[in-house]
């Protein structure tokens, strides 16, 4: 019997900077706020075509961004959406300053 030796690489903690992606901090911003869309949208247990209607989007693009198809949609179009699902959002800036490999962008759920 023949063995293969697996290597493991840890992750960044990123998914989009692990597969060298452009701009990974924000497609991970915008992954997580997509994530919060679906799961409002699941609260209220809409159809796609109900979610279209109440957040002013087509039915084909509320799907594109509940399938986590986010290339049209941009960080102020994602808050927009939250805010016509009812959430207000707040921006939060840290005082201290940090090394740029240090710092990070989160998004939490009050």
């Amino acid at each position: 019997m023949r063995t293969t030796k697996s290597r493991c690489t840890r992750s960044s903690g990123n998914v989009f900077t692990d597969l060298g992606l452009p701009d990974a901090d924000e497609r991970t911003l915008k992954a997580q706020l997509a994530i919060q869309i679906r799961h409002f949208i699941e609260q209220k247990d809409w159809t796609q075509a109900e979610a279209a209607i109440a957040v002013g989007l087509d039915q084909p693009k509320i799907s594109s961004l509940l399938r986590g198809r986010l290339a049209g949609f941009s960080i102020d179009r994602l808050f927009r959406i939250l805010n016509r699902l009812g959430h207000r959002i707040e921006v939060k800036i840290s005082r201290c300053e940090t090394s740029p490999e240090n710092a990070t962008t989160q998004i939490k759920v009050a």
